[in-house]
């Protein structure tokens, strides 16, 4: 079981606390989740239609950016929740899936999956009416029931490092609940219908510690609030929709959209998962060429040049996100990026977007920290024709409360197929170390046989990206990443 220090913090469901590094809340209740339909008139008035292409381009190309967390986010939910009962990683609309065993390469569901922790993934629909959240005692292990808005907005951050380890329950509102909630139960208001939560709890890996969390899992409990307290509630049975496409990766499926159905969708989206106040501006500019929240969209409607514009939005959308590799985190000169812009984004559509693409769940940095690399210390591509060594010196292993660990994905931001079914190395493998203490984790496509196994993390024939996680990272001054006072060795070929 993986321990939480002494020193944890322990509030109360309702307090928030000013973050050290940005004041962001720890647990949000929509302080910003106005919907922009209270505004629209006023603002989507403004602004002449567009009929040139160029400006239809740009426009588009922005309009692009910002739907694809939502499109991503609603498209993710749609094949997570095409079941009729929970299995896997899969259940029906307002059910937790847990998952009893860590992902294998086979695992397409969402990109840069994790496997360190096991999963309890409840997708929600506000819209009918709340529903309650909770979970049992969680004692001294580390857990995290981060709570995500249709636009992938971290709005609560429940679990071991903000809220502790006794047992909770939350009453979850859409955007337009105007109800009562059971008294002294605190309420956390989504700005959307659809939201996300991505529970997390950490495992060994153990069959005896797989046993432990399983007993947890099956208390943690998805309830709408008409039938709460009820004992004898028992879930629906989901509907399977079989048009959705249960073998592409979403990812894939979001990408291949033409521009008339993703904009279409867009705009359809936006009526239960309406912008924020703070998209006002954005929004007014969509209005120009013909996409409002809520109203139906029809490309062929629109103006030629127009319609060249969407056209031209797709290729140019998709690039201006995957450029922001560099600008969106600090490039560091090992070959590391690694980004505190995460979970909450404001108005930094391109980031918001980037990270849905790389890692679709991202939490606050205050939570978990993501390091990755593509390239050696040189700048030179990481390829598995290569071999490389990442050294941690003595006493330094990277510095995390909750626990850290290294994965190996491919060129897709997926996990690599191997014999020892090993995807990541961290703080529970049985290191062999070298004389002075430091350990030499080994990234390369061959076992290097004996006990220099143990520190093999098995790569690609092929480019492969790397991806160190830090949960509940180190606040400490002088060795942390939150503030560059510590930062991932580099990964060196030999």
């Amino acid at each position: 079981m993986k321990k939480i220090s002494p020193d944890a913090p322990e509030l109360h469901p309702l307090e928030f606390q000013e973050d050290e590094m940005n004041t962001i809340p720890l647990l949000r209740r929509g302080a910003l989740a106005l919907p922009l339909t209270a505004l629209a008139t006023p603002v989507l008035a403004q602004g002449q239609p567009v009929t040139d292409e160029a400006e239809a381009t740009r426009i588009a190309t922005d309009a692009y950016i910002f739907g694809y967390p939502l499109i991503t986010t609603f498209m993710t939910r749609r094949v997570m929740t095409n079941i009729e009962r929970p299995e896997g990683t899969r259940a029906p609309i307002n059910q937790f899936a847990n998952v009893r065993e860590y992902p294998n390469a086979a695992f397409t569901g969402v990109t840069a999956p994790n496997a360190d922790t096991l999963y309890s993934e409840g997708w929600l629909d506000l819209g009918p009416e709340p529903i309650v959240v909770s979970w049992p005692d969680m004692g001294d292990r580390y857990y995290l029931f981060p709570m995500l808005d249709g636009w992938t907005n971290v709005i609560a951050s429940p679990g071991a490092r903000t809220t502790g380890g006794r047992a909770q329950a939350y009453v979850l509102t859409g955007p337009r609940y105007t109800g009562p909630v059971p008294a002294g139960m605190p309420r956390i208001s989504s700005p959307t219908d659809l939201l996300w939560v991505h529970g997390r709890t950490y495992c060994d890996g153990t069959p005896e510690d797989y046993r432990t969390v399983h007993a947890l899992q099956d208390q943690y409990r998805l309830v709408p609030l008409s039938q709460w307290g009820r004992g004898d509630y028992r879930p629906p049975a989901g509907r399977v929709d079989p048009s959705v496409d249960m073998q592409m990766a979403v990812r894939d499926q979001v990408n291949r959209l033409n521009p008339d159905d993703y904009f279409k969708l867009f705009a359809q989206l936006m009526e239960t998962n309406p912008p924020v106040a703070a998209d006002a501006a954005a929004v007014a500019q969509f209005a120009r060429i013909g996409l409002v929240p809520g109203r139906s969209f029809d490309l062929s409607a629109q103006p030629a040049a127009v319609q060249r514009g969407f056209a031209a939005a797709h290729r140019a959308g998709l690039e201006r996100i995957m450029g922001q590799e560099r600008s969106g985190g600090l490039a560091i000169e090992n070959g590391w990026i690694v980004t505190l812009k995460a979970g909450v984004y404001g108005t930094d559509y391109v980031q918001r977007a980037f990270i849905t693409a790389i890692g679709l769940g991202a939490n606050e940095p205050q939570d978990a920290v993501y390091p990755f690399t593509q390239r050696d210390e040189k700048g030179e591509k990481l390829d598995g024709a290569n071999r490389y060594v990442m050294r941690l010196p003595p006493g330094e292993a990277p510095p995390a409360r909750g626990f850290w660990s290294l994965t190996m994905y491919n060129d897709k931001w997926f996990f690599v197929a191997n014999p020892l079914n090993r995807y990541t190395l961290s703080q529970r493998n049985d290191f062999k170390r070298n004389a002075d203490g430091s350990i030499d984790l080994l990234l390369q496509a061959d076992n290097p046989g004996g006990d220099l196994e143990a520190n093999w993390l098995p790569a690609p024939r092929g480019e492969f990206i790397l991806m160190l996680r830090l949960y509940w990272p180190a606040q400490a001054p002088a060795f942390s990443v939150l503030n560059g006072t510590w930062r991932p060795p580099p990964v060196r070929k030999v």
